[in-house]
């Protein structure tokens, strides 16, 4: 059952046919998060599309450390996800289109079917372990360096 539509919903939600395997198909990009003591670098698979994006990382029982996910919309725009088929908790960073981090949803609550909303306009939703935004000080404010945003850091 998809969040109510009055969003533009991002919601990981159906198993599409062949999608465990697009999902180790997809595009792999270093990420580079500027929190106010030191750089985090991550390793973040890239959902781009409406297909991996309706995968997202559902039926995943492992996500190392300092990996995750992207979900990059294009544009800006509200946004819902949920956590139905999803056996991690994850931490949802809600990133607008400058590359900063808009506000993070922490812990979210495994095959849960309750709407984790943006409060605002974001351009993408970068999601990891559950906790790891704390752990990492990962906060609000906070700027990501990513292809996305046009700030990539090159090395």
């Amino acid at each position: 059952m998809l969040p109510p539509l009055r969003y533009v919903a991002v919601a990981l939600c159906l198993v599409l046919s062949g999608a465990s395997s697009a999902a180790a198909s997809l595009r792999v990009e270093r990420i580079v998060i500027d929190t106010r003591t030191t750089p985090r670098v991550l390793s973040v698979q890239i959902a781009s599309t409406p297909a991996s994006q309706a995968q997202g990382l559902m039926g995943r029982k492992h996500l190392a450390l300092n990996a995750g996910m992207l979900f990059d919309f294009h544009k800006s725009m509200m946004v819902a996800f949920w956590m139905k088929d999803t056996p991690l908790s994850l931490d949802m960073l809600f990133v607008r289109a400058d590359g900063t981090v808009s506000s993070i949803a922490s812990n979210a609550v495994p095959f849960s079917e309750h709407e984790i909303v943006s409060s605002e306009p974001i351009r993408a939703v970068i999601e990891i372990r559950g906790g790891r935004a704390h752990a990492l000080g990962i906060e609000p404010g906070d700027v990501v360096h990513a292809r996305a945003f046009g700030n990539e850091i090159r090395h």
